[in-house]
């Protein structure tokens, strides 16, 4: 089975920073994008950030200039460096990875369980 399991939400305060990370265990064959999306309440789930396996990045408009998505592969992690927080970056935070199990050799999309990121105003 594959896991991924984020860290580093909290609550902090208008144009302050947070470091999330995601690290993915268990019987992983090969990890392909990695990927932050996030759901605020009342809204539906949007992706922040993403980096495929050769690094290429892509970033939502509202995030651009402020939020840097980055991965380790040998650490099986990706990270999302927040700067300049806003009020409206608050949300559920989720790690997403697409990622090939040993035990079955078929590619699919893995879900964290999420972190709680709350920026105050």
């Amino acid at each position: 089975q594959v896991q991924l399991v984020e860290s580093g939400g909290g609550l902090v305060q208008s144009g302050g920073s947070l470091r999330l990370s995601c690290a993915a265990s268990g019987s992983v064959s090969s990890i392909n994008a990695m990927g932050w999306y996030r759901q605020a309440p009342g809204k539906q789930r949007e992706l922040v950030a993403e980096v495929t396996s050769g690094g290429s990045t892509n970033y939502a408009d509202s995030v651009k200039g402020r939020f840097t998505c980055s991965r380790d592969n040998a650490k099986q992690m990706v990270y999302l460096q927040m700067n300049s927080l806003k009020p409206e970056d608050t949300a559920i935070y989720y790690c997403k990875g697409t990622i090939v199990a040993v035990t079955t050799g078929v590619e699919y999309d893995f879900w964290g369980q999420g972190t709680q990121v709350i920026v105050s105003s």
